[in-house]
């Protein structure tokens, strides 16, 4: 079950997700269900209509299935998606 404490090892894909945070002041509201992710960014759809968000510029809320949310640093998952759960296991034991 993903919640506050292991997101960052989960799959993103099919997360509602909102940009919180951003040094471009554009994407800064966006939000949408993750459909895609790689090394560098997350996309993101919402009726019909994809952006593309760099990871390192922003910051991420996650709307958690269960309720509630999550920020996440786009610099902490900075990753491989198939790469995030091995690299970031370490970090998540010690915050949970």
């Amino acid at each position: 079950m993903i919640d506050a404490n292991n997101i960052l090892i989960h799959e993103f894909i099919g997360l509602e997700v909102e940009v919180a945070k951003s040094t471009c002041k554009n994407l800064i509201g966006k939000k949408g269900k993750v459909v895609d992710e790689t090394k560098n960014t997350i996309e993101i759809e919402r009726a019909g209509v994809t952006k593309v968000i760099p990871k390192r510029m922003s910051t991420f809320r996650f709307h958690l299935p269960s309720g509630g949310s999550v920020d996440v640093d786009g610099k902490t998952i900075g990753y491989k998606p198939e790469d995030r759960p091995r690299r970031l296991l370490k970090y998540v034991k010690k915050v949970g």
